[in-house]
């Protein structure tokens, strides 16, 4: 296990103590199992971005807010070479919180990129309302969400709010490369 996947299993577990919860608890409000659960608080296997989607909602986070230890002095300037990344071992989706969720910010920007051919679903949004702001940069991308297709293509840019389930799917030949700006409600 990396030290990133460590990071991960340390926060998840974390996370549900803090929180007085149980491993049964976070089961039956998230719907992954209890042995998955526990599997990856020990840090035997790396969550995909579905699991941790359905954990955020669970906990009420952004995936940012899950994924990261928020620190009261974050810096202004936060080079990319040390920005927090992820990688989902599924799907290959990769995901730079290239400006993460601090005090006194109601927004990050994510940078994005989801090979060729993959897709990503969530159940449900963490936070209902979040508002989102999707800049695609490179390849094709189709957004289901609030009921809706959208194909984008070139450097389309795609605004709205989460309020049900969604998927993303990198529907042409390259990775889909995107910035994600969210801001949580009010």
């Amino acid at each position: 296990m990396d030290l990133l996947e460590q990071r991960i299993a340390l926060r998840l577990e974390a996370l549900r103590r803090d929180r007085g919860l149980s491993l049964e608890d976070v089961a039956q409000t998230s719907g992954v199992s209890r042995a998955t659960l526990s599997r990856i608080e020990r840090g035997e296997t790396s969550p995909t971005a579905g699991v941790l989607g359905k954990l955020c909602t669970a906990y009420g986070l952004t995936m940012s807010q899950l994924l990261l230890d928020v620190e009261e002095d974050a810096p202004s300037l936060i080079r990319r070479a040390d920005a927090f990344r992820w990688h989902d071992p599924e799907t290959g989706f990769a995901r730079t919180s290239i400006s993460p969720p601090q005090p006194g910010y109601q927004v990050e920007l994510i940078w994005a990129e989801l090979p060729a051919g993959a897709r990503i679903e969530y159940d449900s949004p963490p936070v209902r309302g979040l508002e989102q702001h999707l800049l695609l940069l490179a390849g094709e991308l189709k957004i289901d969400c609030a009921g809706k297709t959208y194909a984008l293509a070139g450097q389309d840019c795609l605004r709205f709010h989460l309020t049900g389930a969604s998927a993303f799917e990198s529907t042409g030949t390259q990775t889909a490369t995107y910035v994600l700006a969210i801001r949580r409600p009010a």
